[in-house]
């Protein structure tokens, strides 16, 4: 039987690409698209891209009969909705950044606000697969990581984890102007980003404590992150570029060996040959990654490109194109 969803938050571009995304699976149906506007009008009208959307599935308020809620929400919304669902007995997966964070204290630094539902955070599983797939399979509350945590993470994971490098990571990062959502402000206009590009969030960018509480994770201590991201002129599309020094004695053939091994198995990551271009992941959850080693200056040089709309946003990396139920991840 398939699975039974509700979108809440259905009218933006993350929720709008993981509409796209369920309406063609073949194990699962969404009975429920919930927003605060439109309500009564037919999501195929408001997202005029969701050509497989029946005129019957309309806007509304309540997430009926759904076994897995996904919420597309501004920071702190989720949480204040979650307890409610999972008392229910439903699956909760916030692909916003609600749950993303271990300490709640870091709430009140980097997003401005005292955390709804604080308990919860020791509960949600942080959803990149590649870190906590066995988690993940059994978990009833998921925090989709961050579209600019996915490709930094998923660059540097096999460095950190084999202890290749040290703490010090640079992470300079491009990435569409989907990322900001639909804000409507001058900075997001076409006639100012066209032909533009330009950094922004230096130092407080709210991505920043997320990319560095799982890096130290898998280094074992604290991180000394530097993160950069920038805005280009494109609509979809992500690439990272990650730095840190080696450690004495480590070499390209530790990199090599251990990238390869690493993501040997892993469905959705890919080790290329040449530097990735973020088209070659458009509308798929594919990343791809690339690492060299800066021989002159003993320095990892690492990249991804994703595609921040489905990869980090709209989908959790354990479900691909075929499979959907919770726990299957291949």
């Amino acid at each position: 039987m398939a699975t039974k969803v509700a979108i809440v938050g259905v009218t933006g571009y993350a929720g709008g690409e993981l509409a796209r995304l369920v309406l063609r699976h073949p194990e699962a149906r969404l009975v429920a698209a919930v927003a605060r506007s439109h309500q009564g009008e037919p999501l195929r009208s408001v997202q005029p891209h969701l050509h497989a959307a029946p005129d019957s599935l309309v806007l509304g308020s309540d997430v009926d009969d759904a076994e897995v809620v996904f919420t597309a929400l501004p920071a702190g919304e989720a949480a204040k909705q979650a307890r409610a669902w999972l008392d229910d007995g439903r699956t909760v997966i916030d692909i916003g950044s609600d749950f993303r964070l271990r300490d709640p204290k870091l709430y009140e630094r980097w997003y401005g606000y005292t955390h709804p539902a604080p308990e919860l955070l020791k509960e949600a599983v942080y959803g990149l697969t590649e870190l906590t797939r066995d988690r993940v399979r059994t978990a009833r509350l998921i925090a989709n990581p961050g579209c600019y945590p996915t490709a930094a993470l998923l660059a540097l994971l096999p460095a950190l984890k084999a202890g290749i490098v040290t703490e010090d990571v640079i992470v300079d990062a491009k990435s569409g102007v989907s990322g900001a959502g639909h804000a409507v402000e001058d900075a997001y206009l076409f006639g100012t980003i066209d032909e533009s590009v330009r950094p922004y969030g230096v130092p407080k960018h709210r991505h920043t404590p997320e990319i560095a509480q799982e890096a130290a994770a898998l280094l074992g201590k604290p991180l000394k992150l530097t993160f950069t991201p920038h805005l280009v002129p494109m609509n979809r599309g992500l690439v990272a570029s990650c730095y840190a020094p080696l450690r004495p004695g480590k070499t390209a053939k530790d990199i090599a060996q251990a990238y390869a091994r690493e993501y040997a198995e892993e469905p959705f990551v890919r080790v290329v040959d040449s530097y990735p271009a973020t088209k070659a992941t458009l509308g798929s959850n594919w990343c791809l990654v690339h690492a060299l080693v800066d021989e002159e200056n003993s320095r990892l040089v690492a990249f991804a490109a994703l595609d921040n709309l489905v990869n980090g946003s709209a989908i959790p990396r354990r479900w691909d194109s075929r499979h959907f139920h919770c726990g299957r991840d291949r």
